[in-house]
Protein backbone atom coordinates (compact mmCIF):
# COMPACT_ATOMS: atom_id res chain seq x y z
CA UNK A 1 0.00 0.00 0.00
CA UNK A 2 1.71 3.62 -0.87
CA UNK A 3 2.22 6.17 1.60
CA UNK A 4 0.05 9.04 2.44
CA UNK A 5 3.62 10.73 1.57
CA UNK A 6 4.24 9.13 -1.91
CA UNK A 7 0.09 9.46 -2.91
CA UNK A 8 0.04 13.20 -2.38
CA UNK A 9 3.72 14.04 -3.52
CA UNK A 10 3.68 13.54 -8.06
CA UNK A 11 7.35 13.75 -8.34
CA UNK A 12 7.18 17.33 -10.01
CA UNK A 13 10.99 18.10 -11.46
CA UNK A 14 11.72 14.50 -11.75
CA UNK A 15 9.71 14.32 -15.33
CA UNK A 16 6.71 12.24 -15.47
CA UNK A 17 5.70 10.26 -12.04
CA UNK A 18 5.58 6.75 -11.69
CA UNK A 19 2.53 4.89 -12.51
CA UNK A 20 1.36 1.45 -11.06
CA UNK A 21 1.38 0.29 -7.56
CA UNK A 22 4.31 -1.70 -8.32
CA UNK A 23 5.95 1.11 -9.97
CA UNK A 24 5.91 3.87 -7.20
CA UNK A 25 8.92 4.78 -5.80
CA UNK A 26 10.20 7.15 -2.31
CA UNK A 27 12.46 8.52 -5.33
CA UNK A 28 9.27 10.04 -6.73
CA UNK A 29 8.86 12.78 -3.85
CA UNK A 30 11.97 14.51 -4.68
CA UNK A 31 12.46 17.60 -6.94
CA UNK A 32 15.18 18.04 -9.14
CA UNK A 33 14.25 21.20 -10.00
CA UNK A 34 15.37 24.58 -8.41
CA UNK A 35 13.05 25.91 -5.37
CA UNK A 36 10.16 27.82 -6.75
CA UNK A 37 6.99 28.76 -5.68
CA UNK A 38 5.46 26.38 -8.36
CA UNK A 39 7.08 23.57 -6.68
CA UNK A 40 4.63 23.14 -3.68
CA UNK A 41 1.51 24.03 -5.41
CA UNK A 42 2.58 21.24 -7.65
CA UNK A 43 2.42 18.61 -4.70
CA UNK A 44 -0.92 19.18 -5.59
CA UNK A 45 -1.37 19.60 -9.10
CA UNK A 46 -4.70 19.36 -10.34
CA UNK A 47 -6.26 19.70 -7.22
CA UNK A 48 -5.98 23.67 -6.12
CA UNK A 49 -9.44 25.51 -6.74
CA UNK A 50 -8.37 28.68 -5.89
CA UNK A 51 -6.69 31.47 -8.66
CA UNK A 52 -3.86 32.59 -6.43
CA UNK A 53 -3.25 36.19 -5.75
CA UNK A 54 -1.41 38.51 -8.11
CA UNK A 55 1.66 38.78 -5.87
CA UNK A 56 2.18 34.94 -7.15
CA UNK A 57 1.32 35.68 -10.81
CA UNK A 58 2.45 33.50 -13.26
CA UNK A 59 2.18 30.40 -10.51
CA UNK A 60 -0.08 27.80 -12.03
CA UNK A 61 -2.94 26.59 -9.15
CA UNK A 62 -7.10 26.47 -9.74
CA UNK A 63 -8.92 29.39 -11.46
CA UNK A 64 -12.05 30.36 -8.94
CA UNK A 65 -10.81 33.90 -7.29
CA UNK A 66 -11.02 32.49 -3.65
CA UNK A 67 -7.94 35.31 -3.14
CA UNK A 68 -9.98 38.12 -4.52
CA UNK A 69 -13.69 37.08 -2.75
CA UNK A 70 -16.29 38.98 -3.73
CA UNK A 71 -18.23 37.68 -0.76
CA UNK A 72 -15.38 38.67 1.71
CA UNK A 73 -14.67 42.15 0.48
CA UNK A 74 -18.49 43.03 1.00
CA UNK A 75 -18.31 41.92 4.21
CA UNK A 76 -14.67 43.55 5.28
CA UNK A 77 -16.73 46.80 3.66
CA UNK A 78 -19.60 46.05 6.81
CA UNK A 79 -17.04 44.81 9.44
CA UNK A 80 -14.94 48.24 9.74
CA UNK A 81 -11.92 48.23 10.75
CA UNK A 82 -9.95 44.38 11.59
CA UNK A 83 -6.77 46.21 13.01
CA UNK A 84 -5.35 43.60 15.02
CA UNK A 85 -9.11 41.99 15.51
CA UNK A 86 -9.12 38.33 16.27
CA UNK A 87 -11.26 36.63 13.90
CA UNK A 88 -11.90 32.56 13.48
CA UNK A 89 -11.74 30.95 10.39
CA UNK A 90 -14.45 28.05 9.55
CA UNK A 91 -12.89 25.60 6.90
CA UNK A 92 -10.21 27.88 5.20
CA UNK A 93 -9.89 25.08 1.71
CA UNK A 94 -6.59 26.75 0.52
CA UNK A 95 -5.80 29.91 2.67
CA UNK A 96 -7.92 32.51 0.01
CA UNK A 97 -10.54 34.03 2.60
CA UNK A 98 -7.31 34.31 5.06
CA UNK A 99 -5.42 36.27 2.92
CA UNK A 100 -8.24 38.56 2.33
CA UNK A 101 -8.58 38.92 6.21
CA UNK A 102 -4.74 38.88 6.88
CA UNK A 103 -4.91 41.72 4.09
CA UNK A 104 -7.63 43.23 6.33
CA UNK A 105 -5.50 43.57 9.26
CA UNK A 106 -6.92 40.97 10.74
CA UNK A 107 -5.65 38.14 13.21
CA UNK A 108 -6.51 34.64 12.55
CA UNK A 109 -7.18 31.35 13.96
CA UNK A 110 -8.56 29.07 10.92
CA UNK A 111 -9.55 25.47 11.75
CA UNK A 112 -9.79 22.91 8.55
CA UNK A 113 -10.34 18.78 8.84
CA UNK A 114 -9.82 17.94 4.95
CA UNK A 115 -5.80 16.99 5.39
CA UNK A 116 -4.99 18.05 1.75
CA UNK A 117 -6.66 21.39 2.25
CA UNK A 118 -4.60 21.83 5.72
CA UNK A 119 -1.15 21.05 3.58
CA UNK A 120 -2.56 23.65 0.95
CA UNK A 121 -2.92 26.10 3.60
CA UNK A 122 0.18 25.94 4.84
CA UNK A 123 1.73 26.11 1.37
CA UNK A 124 -0.03 29.27 1.01
CA UNK A 125 1.05 30.55 4.25
CA UNK A 126 4.22 30.09 3.08
CA UNK A 127 4.42 31.45 -0.11
CA UNK A 128 2.45 34.60 1.17
CA UNK A 129 4.34 35.33 4.63
CA UNK A 130 1.33 35.03 6.55
CA UNK A 131 2.36 35.27 9.92
CA UNK A 132 -0.86 36.24 11.09
CA UNK A 133 -2.63 33.34 10.80
CA UNK A 134 -2.37 30.02 12.21
CA UNK A 135 -4.19 26.93 10.60
CA UNK A 136 -4.76 24.21 13.08
CA UNK A 137 -6.03 20.92 11.70
CA UNK A 138 -9.00 18.99 13.06
CA UNK A 139 -12.91 19.02 13.19
CA UNK A 140 -13.88 22.70 13.96
CA UNK A 141 -17.37 21.40 15.28
CA UNK A 142 -15.07 19.22 18.07
CA UNK A 143 -13.38 22.43 18.33
CA UNK A 144 -16.05 24.52 19.10
CA UNK A 145 -17.28 21.98 21.61
CA UNK A 146 -14.25 22.15 23.85
CA UNK A 147 -14.77 26.17 24.21
CA UNK A 148 -11.88 27.91 22.27
CA UNK A 149 -11.39 31.75 23.46
CA UNK A 150 -13.91 33.90 22.43
CA UNK A 151 -13.18 35.80 18.95
CA UNK A 152 -14.39 38.96 17.92
CA UNK A 153 -15.46 37.84 14.21
CA UNK A 154 -16.44 34.68 12.90
CA UNK A 155 -15.72 33.71 9.13
CA UNK A 156 -17.70 30.36 8.09
CA UNK A 157 -18.13 30.59 4.37
CA UNK A 158 -19.16 27.45 2.65
CA UNK A 159 -19.26 25.27 5.29
CA UNK A 160 -22.77 25.20 7.66
CA UNK A 161 -24.51 22.99 4.61
CA UNK A 162 -21.07 20.73 4.95
CA UNK A 163 -21.95 19.62 8.31
CA UNK A 164 -24.52 16.89 9.32
CA UNK A 165 -26.24 19.46 12.48
CA UNK A 166 -25.97 22.74 10.91
CA UNK A 167 -27.91 23.90 14.03
CA UNK A 168 -25.47 22.78 16.75
CA UNK A 169 -22.97 24.59 14.77
CA UNK A 170 -25.08 27.73 15.08
CA UNK A 171 -25.31 27.61 18.42
CA UNK A 172 -21.77 26.71 19.15
CA UNK A 173 -21.28 30.05 17.35
CA UNK A 174 -22.99 31.76 19.94
CA UNK A 175 -20.54 32.00 23.07
CA UNK A 176 -17.13 31.89 20.69
CA UNK A 177 -18.25 35.00 18.59
CA UNK A 178 -19.20 38.73 18.63
CA UNK A 179 -20.19 38.93 14.78
CA UNK A 180 -20.32 36.42 12.11
CA UNK A 181 -20.23 35.89 8.39
CA UNK A 182 -22.32 33.35 6.71
CA UNK A 183 -22.21 32.11 2.86
CA UNK A 184 -24.71 29.13 3.03
CA UNK A 185 -26.79 27.16 0.77
CA UNK A 186 -30.22 26.76 1.67
CA UNK A 187 -32.73 24.27 0.79
CA UNK A 188 -36.13 25.43 -1.37
CA UNK A 189 -38.11 22.95 -2.48
CA UNK A 190 -39.68 24.23 -5.47
CA UNK A 191 -36.20 25.60 -6.55
CA UNK A 192 -34.57 22.19 -6.04
CA UNK A 193 -37.32 19.69 -7.03
CA UNK A 194 -37.74 21.58 -10.67
CA UNK A 195 -34.05 20.59 -10.93
CA UNK A 196 -33.52 17.22 -11.11
CA UNK A 197 -29.21 17.06 -11.28
CA UNK A 198 -29.67 18.66 -7.75
CA UNK A 199 -32.92 17.14 -6.37
CA UNK A 200 -31.62 13.26 -6.74
CA UNK A 201 -29.12 14.42 -4.62
CA UNK A 202 -31.83 15.02 -1.56
CA UNK A 203 -32.67 11.71 0.08
CA UNK A 204 -34.73 11.88 2.91
CA UNK A 205 -36.35 14.54 5.91
CA UNK A 206 -35.28 14.19 9.29
CA UNK A 207 -37.54 16.69 11.98
CA UNK A 208 -34.75 16.96 14.72
CA UNK A 209 -34.33 19.24 17.53
CA UNK A 210 -31.49 21.13 19.31
CA UNK A 211 -31.56 22.67 22.38
CA UNK A 212 -35.18 23.65 22.55
CA UNK A 213 -35.38 24.36 18.81
CA UNK A 214 -37.43 22.29 16.50
CA UNK A 215 -36.05 21.97 12.64
CA UNK A 216 -35.79 19.86 9.73
CA UNK A 217 -32.77 18.64 8.38
CA UNK A 218 -32.89 17.69 3.82
CA UNK A 219 -30.09 15.20 3.84
CA UNK A 220 -27.59 15.71 0.92
CA UNK A 221 -25.63 13.04 -0.34
CA UNK A 222 -22.40 13.78 -1.52
CA UNK A 223 -22.32 10.42 -3.66
CA UNK A 224 -20.06 10.56 -6.55
CA UNK A 225 -18.33 13.83 -5.46
CA UNK A 226 -16.66 11.70 -2.98
CA UNK A 227 -14.19 10.41 -5.46
CA UNK A 228 -13.13 13.38 -7.55
CA UNK A 229 -9.83 14.91 -6.74
CA UNK A 230 -9.80 17.89 -4.77
CA UNK A 231 -13.22 17.09 -2.75
CA UNK A 232 -14.15 19.89 -0.56
CA UNK A 233 -16.79 18.96 1.41
CA UNK A 234 -18.22 17.45 4.71
CA UNK A 235 -16.19 14.30 6.56
CA UNK A 236 -19.57 11.79 5.72
CA UNK A 237 -20.88 10.62 2.76
CA UNK A 238 -23.94 13.06 3.77
CA UNK A 239 -24.62 16.86 4.92
CA UNK A 240 -27.95 18.69 5.81
CA UNK A 241 -29.18 21.53 4.83
CA UNK A 242 -31.54 23.66 6.66
CA UNK A 243 -34.73 25.83 4.63
CA UNK A 244 -34.09 29.37 4.77
CA UNK A 245 -36.58 29.90 7.41
CA UNK A 246 -35.31 27.31 9.73
CA UNK A 247 -31.65 29.15 8.85
CA UNK A 248 -33.27 32.87 10.44
CA UNK A 249 -35.42 30.94 12.80
CA UNK A 250 -32.47 28.96 14.54
CA UNK A 251 -29.72 32.42 14.35
CA UNK A 252 -32.84 34.19 15.82
CA UNK A 253 -32.99 31.52 18.97
CA UNK A 254 -29.15 31.37 19.71
CA UNK A 255 -29.00 35.12 20.31
CA UNK A 256 -27.90 35.98 16.94
CA UNK A 257 -29.58 39.47 15.38
CA UNK A 258 -28.96 39.21 11.26
CA UNK A 259 -28.02 42.58 10.22
CA UNK A 260 -28.18 42.62 6.54
CA UNK A 261 -28.13 40.27 4.28
CA UNK A 262 -26.41 39.82 0.46
CA UNK A 263 -25.84 37.21 -2.44
CA UNK A 264 -29.27 36.55 -2.30
CA UNK A 265 -29.55 33.56 -4.78
CA UNK A 266 -32.20 31.45 -5.17
CA UNK A 267 -31.07 30.24 -8.72
CA UNK A 268 -27.32 29.66 -7.36
CA UNK A 269 -25.57 26.94 -10.09
CA UNK A 270 -25.22 24.53 -6.99
CA UNK A 271 -28.36 25.49 -5.31
CA UNK A 272 -29.83 28.36 -3.27
CA UNK A 273 -27.23 30.86 -1.45
CA UNK A 274 -26.92 33.70 0.89
CA UNK A 275 -24.62 35.83 2.74
CA UNK A 276 -25.35 37.75 5.69
CA UNK A 277 -24.22 39.90 8.45
CA UNK A 278 -24.98 38.98 12.03
CA UNK A 279 -24.35 39.89 15.77
CA UNK A 280 -24.60 38.50 19.09
CA UNK A 281 -27.29 39.70 21.00
CA UNK A 282 -25.16 38.10 24.41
Amino acid sequence: MRSALTHIIRGRGRGEPSTGPSASSILDAYFETAPSPQNPVDIFAGEWASRLPESLAGVEAGIVPLFDDERVCWALEHLGDLSSRSVLELGPLEGGHTWQLIQAGARVTAVEANTRAYLKCLIVKELLEMGDARFLLGDFLAYLREGPPRFDVCLASGVLYHVRDPVELIALLAPASDRLMLWTHVYDEEVISARPELARRFSAEDRASHRGFDHTLHRFEYAEALSAEGFCGGSARYSCWLSRADLMAALEHFGWTVDTVAFDQPLHPHGPALALLATQRG
